[in-house]
């Protein structure tokens, strides 16, 4: 099975076909983006690769980067494991109300496309945080315009998944200056956007290769000692229900992507959080594993 992949060669980024550990740049695309744009076209040519690559050599050297370095949006569904939900309502105390209550639907906001990094990277954490929380994610890459789909079509827009990271400094969710009653008393931009906030990686499965994208297995680990091991099937919401809800409320293109939510074993829950020095490994089946470290 061949991934796509965004490397740096050398010469900068250039994407191109990924294979345990080889890398083929692409004849074709100049980047990521391009290919994303036209993913009817690319995914037909996926079906020659294999016969294409025979007769190539693997670049040497190819360092793996994002694979796709900038979404063109970054949205994030948050509360969306069942897991998840379990053990924060422990720390917390708030128990919401269980799925399928009338009027309830997915949580969605938006992270900024600027804080993708890739494999290998280095994160300094965020000026005078000492609660940075991990959270291991299913990402998934749109390729075709999506506008009021309805969930049984919904998967048909997605050109890709990939791993990422929801990176959260938890010291940032709430303004101390503001009552508890107040609206303005969450700060979700802080909490959630910073330099390095959204590792992903290490490459982008084709949509075709998945054969069920609710029984994947997800898996972090910090410092080599396991933090969250769970399944796509925990999600309160099928990834086509989230595509399907957010498509009725803005239009998705080609190059968007959705962080679909975290499973159980976030630091919260712990007490534990990200210190400098910190390795963070994280992986899905069929789509690979990437680390990255805290400066």
């Amino acid at each position: 099975m061949f991934q796509l992949a965004t490397c740096d060669v050398g010469q900068g980024p250039v994407m191109g076909l990924y294979r345990q550990g080889d890398f083929y740049a692409s004849q074709s695309y100049k980047d990521m983006a391009e290919v994303i744009d036209n993913w009817d076209e690319a995914e037909g040519k996926l079906q020659s690769a294999e016969s294409r690559m025979a007769q190539r050599q693997p670049e040497r050297n190819a360092k793996l980067l994002a694979p796709l370095p900038r979404p063109v949006n970054l949205y994030f569904a948050g509360a969306n494991y069942h897991d998840h939900m379990a053990e924060m309502a422990k720390v917390i105390g708030l128990t919401p109300p269980p799925p399928g209550t009338p009027g309830m639907e997915p949580w969605f906001l938006l992270k900024s496309s600027s804080t993708v990094v890739g494999p290998g990277a280095v994160i300094k954490r965020p000026p005078n945080v000492e609660r940075l929380d991990w959270e291991v994610e299913l990402a998934v890459i749109i390729g075709r315009t999506c506008s009021n789909v309805g969930t049984g079509d919904a998967l048909k827009y997605v050109a890709g998944y990939t791993v990422a990271n929801d990176l959260s400094a938890r010291d940032r969710m709430k303004r101390p200056y503001e009552g508890s009653s107040s609206p303005f008393m969450w700060d979700w931009l802080q909490h959630k956007t910073f330099n390095g906030a959204c590792p992903m990686g290490p490459a982008i499965t084709p949509a075709v290769s998945i054969p069920d994208v609710q029984n994947l297995q997800l898996k972090l680990w910090v410092n080599d000692v396991l933090m969250q091991d769970s399944n796509t099937s925990q999600m309160v919401y099928s990834v086509a229900e989230l595509i399907s809800n957010l498509s009725h409320k803005v239009t998705l293109v080609p190059g968007d992507v959705i962080l679909s939510g975290t499973p159980a074993g976030v630091g919260t829950a712990r007490n534990v959080f990200l210190k400098p020095g910190d390795r963070v490994r994280q992986s899905i089946d069929l789509i690979g594993e990437f680390e990255f470290t805290i400066a």
